[in-house]
């Protein structure tokens, strides 16, 4: 399948990051799936992207005109998009993915997860989506989305639409082994947002 892996381009991050990102694209490639990811070279984008290619895999690699020169294209890629901007980059990543993992990064990463998230939620699609957090960066995240369901914001599907995992080994059991989401009734959508 198509795994988009959703990961940082920072460059202050910690080397754990890297090698993280290094052992997805390896185990991604050696369980013969193909890589969906930001086409950048730099931080993680670029560690995961070189990773994979390393052990055998495909990688699709998807970066907005802007970011070419920034984040540095991954021309090394067996497909490289160029997009118009920021959320035809998102899009078209989402339309060549069959499931969504997220590593540690920051607000870009976040802003991703969030609308993959949501739409699984609202029912509409039901592609896996793990989070793999070996060092608890999203434990104050799930907590947050935790109040908000108990304060009403949200509904209980909210957990029911992705997976928290902590090693390479669970989150790629997680991906292939995942049970779509339950489609929200047209009450449950009135009631609350996701």
């Amino acid at each position: 399948m198509n795994v988009c892996v959703y990961l940082a381009s920072s460059l202050a991050i910690d080397e754990k990051y890297l090698h993280l990102a290094a052992g997805v694209g390896t185990e991604l490639a050696r369980r013969g799936h193909t890589l969906v990811s930001g086409g950048a070279t730099v931080s993680c984008m670029g560690a995961v992207a070189r990773a994979a290619r390393a052990a055998g895999g495909h990688t699709i690699g998807v970066i907005p005109q802007a970011l070419v020169e920034v984040e540095i294209a991954d021309h090394d890629s067996g497909e490289l998009i160029v997009t118009a901007d920021m959320r035809e980059r998102k899009g078209a990543m989402d339309a060549r993915s069959d499931a969504f993992l997220v590593l540690p990064g920051g607000i870009g990463t976040l802003e991703e997860l969030f609308e993959i998230w949501t739409a699984r939620v609202l029912g509409l699609h039901d592609r896996p989506l793990v989070i793999l957090d070996p060092w608890g960066l999203y434990t104050p995240l799930r907590q947050l989305v935790e109040n908000m369901y108990e304060a009403g914001f949200t509904r209980p599907g909210v957990f029911d639409a992705i997976a928290w995992t902590t090693t390479i080994e669970e989150a790629f059991s997680q991906l292939e082994g995942a049970t779509p989401a339950l489609r929200p009734t047209a009450a449950e959508l009135g009631e609350a947002m996701p």
